[in-house]
């Protein structure tokens, strides 16, 4: 703490009201030192039960250290008004460190220091009344008392947050390496995530699920801000990437829809834990197609509702296809060449009506009503397929290859007409 010197604009006495003690007081006070530190530890102990330590001797001489510290300054500012802060600072500094390093609240001791300070203010009220001091002493005293109370609070309370600075940064770098070593290629031994886990105060669940957000433009790489501390949130390949453990509680991830209200992104399948790699690939995955518009009923520009997560287990067929889209172009060349023969036209009216035969169990009347066409449009279409196919295209071992190989085909079909 650098010197106290400054006074406020317009009020000297509220800023440093130990300058209109006259100095001589400092004397008669000084013998009375010892007394007085017994009484503030006395009351502190008695009236602050966080602070009633028998058991603890160790604890009681840090507070008369305090205390001693303290009033010897308090003392020392009257003697002297441009007396250094500096080590009593330090003193209350290091005391508001270690309350937050040992978990305790920040009110505990800040109740502490008002009970000292009105024990010394009595005291020495007390013995000014018997000594025969101008009534006005009092009430200077009482002025120095509050404001010296403000000063060493401040300093014990800079002390607790530096401190819980400190814990938090280490608590995210703990959580940032539990983050890389979940997410690692090949996967960490389990004991060695475990250790970390307990480190980052995270508890390791049986199964996660990988979530990936497309970054906001101009946000640098910035994830969402608010996040529950059960998630763990890191960068991955320049996108906002989140850990969410056990994602087949009830709620799953809708749980997240307020806050990643905005955001677009994709979850993963939900794995053991280690797994996560796989479920962050298939994340990275579906945003991807997403973007290229590349998953049936999704737009490029991502699909979901502003907030939402598309879940790339419920697009498993187009996933699939897309790891091996040059495989089915070929075989979708092959198998579906009679429609190809037939001209882009006709060929692509008969493969989208094939499509909605399959998806409907080839039920005439529910393909039409997809298609919105009449039933028997349907009905002629499908003579003529039987007709250029000189394989059964209703034989149930067939209809997940062309439900796979259709959307393949009316893809390239299209890049042709274009």
């Amino acid at each position: 703490m650098t010197e106290v010197h400054a006074r406020s604009s317009g009020d000297d006495l509220s800023a440093q009201p130990w300058r209109d003690v006259p100095r001589e007081e400092a004397r008669w006070m000084r013998p009375h030192l010892p007394a007085l530190v017994d009484a503030m530890v006395e009351g502190v102990l008695r009236h602050v039960p966080e602070y009633a330590r028998p058991d603890d001797p160790v604890y009681v001489d840090v507070m008369r250290v305090a205390a001693e510290r303290g009033m010897g300054h308090f003392v020392q500012m009257i003697a002297d008004p441009d007396a250094s802060w500096r080590e009593v600072h330090q003193v209350f500094f290091d005391i508001g460190y270690g309350e937050a390093v040992e978990g305790r609240s920040l009110e505990h001791l800040q109740n502490a220091l008002r009970i000292a300070s009105r024990t010394a203010w009595r005291y020495l009220s007390r013995e000014a009344d018997r000594l025969q001091k101008p009534r006005e002493l009092a009430i200077s005293l009482a002025e120095v008392n509050f404001a010296y109370l403000d000063l060493l609070a401040s300093a014990a309370a800079q002390g607790y947050a530096r401190a819980r600075e400190k814990a938090a940064g280490e608590r995210e770098q703990r959580r940032g390496r539990l983050l890389s070593l979940l997410l690692s290629d090949p996967p960490a031994p389990r004991d060695v995530v475990a250790e970390q886990a307990a480190l980052a105060g995270w508890p390791l669940p049986e199964r996660l699920a990988v979530i990936v957000l497309n970054p906001r433009p101009g946000g640098g790489g910035e994830g969402p801000a608010g996040l529950p501390p059960a998630l763990l949130s890191g960068l991955d390949r320049g996108r906002p990437c989140l850990v969410m453990p056990d994602p087949d509680r009830p709620g799953g991830a809708d749980r997240l829809t307020a806050t990643l209200a905005g955001w677009t992104g994709a979850i993963g399948p939900s794995v053991p834990v280690d797994q996560a790699g796989v479920s962050l690939h298939w994340a990275h995955r579906t945003l991807e197609l997403m973007a290229a518009g590349r998953l049936d009923g999704l737009r490029g520009d991502g699909g979901a509702r502003p907030g939402g997560l598309v879940h790339a287990d419920r697009y498993v067929p187009d996933l699939l296809l897309q790891e091996g889209w040059t495989l089915a172009e070929a075989a979708a060349r092959r198998r579906l060449a009679p429609l190809t023969a037939l001209g882009p036209h006709r060929g692509r009216r008969l493969a989208v009506t094939l499509l909605a035969l399959l998806r409907h169990g080839f039920n005439a009347t529910d393909a039409a009503e997809a298609l919105r066409v009449h039933p028997q449009t349907v009905r002629y279409r499908l003579a003529q397929l039987h007709e250029i196919f000189d394989y059964d295209i209703e034989d149930p071992a067939l209809r997940l290859e062309l439900m796979l190989l259709l959307p393949v085909w009316l893809e390239d079909a299209g890049k042709e007409r274009a």
